[in-house]
C-alpha cells in the first residue's frame, strides 16, 4: 500500500483505551509502512512503544504535547486554555505541512474546535460536517452531518450535500454520487421547512439529487450521499449501532439454542465473520470531518488498536487525494442556489380559496 504524502499525526491521549491502543493501533499501521507521528507526553509515548517493542526501523516520530483535553472539558475553553494539548498539536502539525491529516478518538467536540481554530474553513463554509461511512449492502454510502451542527439551516444541508458529492467522488470513488437528504417519506410534500427548502435548493445544483431518503433506505446502498441535520444524523448512526449489536446478539442465542444450530453456525462460520467485519465500526475506522482546511478523523471513544489503525490507514487515502483544496470552490453556489428556491417560493401565487358548495334554501 503506497504511504501518504506526510506522516498522520495521531493525538496519543485520545479515546477511553489511550494511550496503549492509540499506540498498538499506531504501530500496526507503521508495520503496513504508514508513517505516524504520535503526539502527546514523550515519555508516556516512549514508555507505550517499549511496551510493544517498537524498533526503531519503524516510520514512527514522536511530537511532545505537555496537555491533554479530558473528555469532560469544554470544547472551546481547552483549545484556548490548554494551548499545548496533543489534539491542538496534531492540526498545529497538518497546518504546518509536517502531517498529512490527524486521527483522534479524543474529545470530539474539541477536535471539532481545534480544526476551526487552527485550520480554519474554506472561504464559503458556513459550518464543518462529520461524515459517517455506512455499512450498506452495496456501495460505498455516507451520511453527513453526524453531530457537528445540531440546529442546521437549509443552507447547511445544501453545503453539507455539495461538500458530500466531493468527498464521494473524490475519496469514495463514485462517479456520479446520487444526493439525498434523510426524510420521513419520498414525497416533495413530506419532511419539514429544514428539508423542503433545502431540497428545492438542491433541485437547482451541479449535482445528481434524486430527491428524499426514508430511513429504511440508508443501508440499502440506493443512494450514495444523504444529507441531514446533526441531531437526525448522530440519532440515525446510534440506532443502527444499536440495532446491529442486538441483531447480533440474537443471532449467537439462536446458534446456541440446539445441537443442531451449534453445527448449522460452524458450517457458516466464514460467511457469519464476513457479515461481522461488514458491520463493525472498528473496520471503518474514523468518521471524516468535512469543511476545514486539513484532514481531520474523529474516532470513537472506546477505539482499540484496530479501529485506531483503520483510522490512520483512511486518513492517509483521503489526504492523497487532495479534496479540501476544492472545498471554496464547491460550496460557492449554495448561497444563491438557497436564495433562487426562496424567491421561486415567494413568488408562486397563493392558492386560490377553495369553493364552497352552495347549501340548500
Amino acid at each position: 500500500m503506497p504511504a501518504a504524502i506526510a506522516p498522520i499525526a495521531v493525538d496519543a491521549m485520545g479515546g477511553d483505551h489511550a494511550p496503549g491502543a492509540i499506540v498498538h493501533g499506531a504501530i500496526n499501521a507503521a508495520r503496513k509502512g504508514l508513517p505516524v507521528v504520535l503526539v502527546g507526553p514523550e515519555a508516556r509515548v516512549r514508555e507505550e512503544l517499549a511496551r510493544h517493542h517498537a524498533g526503531k526501523a519503524l516510520p514512527i516520530e514522536i511530537v511532545n504535547a505537555t496537555e491533554v483535553v479530558e473528555m469532560h472539558d469544554h470544547p472551546g475553553q481547552a483549545m484556548r486554555r490548554k494551548k499545548d494539548n496533543s489534539i491542538r498539536v496534531c492540526f498545529d502539525l497538518v497546518k504546518r505541512g509536517r502531517a498529512a491529516g490527524m486521527v483522534s478518538a479524543g474529545n470530539s467536540g474539541a477536535v471539532m474546535a481545534g480544526a476551526i481554530f487552527v485550520l480554519g474553513r474554506p472561504e464559503g463554509v458556513d459550518r464543518p460536517a462529520i461524515i459517517s461511512a455506512l455499512p450498506a449492502l452495496k456501495g460505498a454510502p455516507i451520511l453527513l452531518d453526524m453531530g457537528a451542527v445540531v440546529d442546521c439551516k437549509p443552507i447547511h444541508l445544501v453545503q453539507f450535500a455539495l461538500m458530500g458529492d466531493l468527498f464521494s467522488r473524490r475519496v469514495s470513488g463514485c462517479a456520479r454520487p446520487k444526493v439525498a437528504i434523510l426524510s420521513n417519506g419520498e414525497e416533495e410534500s413530506k419532511g419539514t421547512d429544514l428539508t423542503r427548502e433545502a431540497a428545492a435548493a438542491l433541485r437547482g445544483a451541479a449535482l445528481h439529487f434524486v430527491g428524499y431518503c426514508e430511513g429504511r433506505d440508508l443501508l440499502t446502498g440506493d443512494f450514495d450521499v444523504i444529507v441531514t441535520d446533526g441531531f437526525t444524523g448522530n440519532v440515525a448512526l446510534k440506532t443502527m449501532e444499536g440495532t446491529a449489536k442486538v441483531v447480533g446478539e440474537y443471532l449467537k442465542r439462536a446458534l446456541r439454542s440446539t445441537t443442531v444450530s451449534a453445527i448449522g453456525g460452524l458450517l457458516s462460520k466464514a460467511a457469519l465473520e464476513g457479515m461481522k467485519k461488514r458491520i463493525d465500526w472498528r473496520e471503518v475506522g474514523g468518521a471524516p470531518l468535512v469543511g476545514v482546511n486539513g484532514v481531520g478523523f474523529i474516532c470513537h471513544g472506546r477505539s482499540d488498536a484496530l479501529a485506531i489503525e483503520n483510522a490512520i490507514r483512511r486518513a492517509g487515502e483521503a489526504a492523497r487525494t487532495h479534496f479540501t483544496d476544492e472545498l471554496a470552490r464547491v460550496v460557492a453556489p449554495s448561497a444563491a442556489l438557497v436564495a433562487a428556491a426562496a424567491h421561486a417560493r415567494d413568488a408562486k401565487p397563493p392558492h386560490p380559496p377553495r369553493q364552497q358548495a352552495p347549501t340548500e334554501a
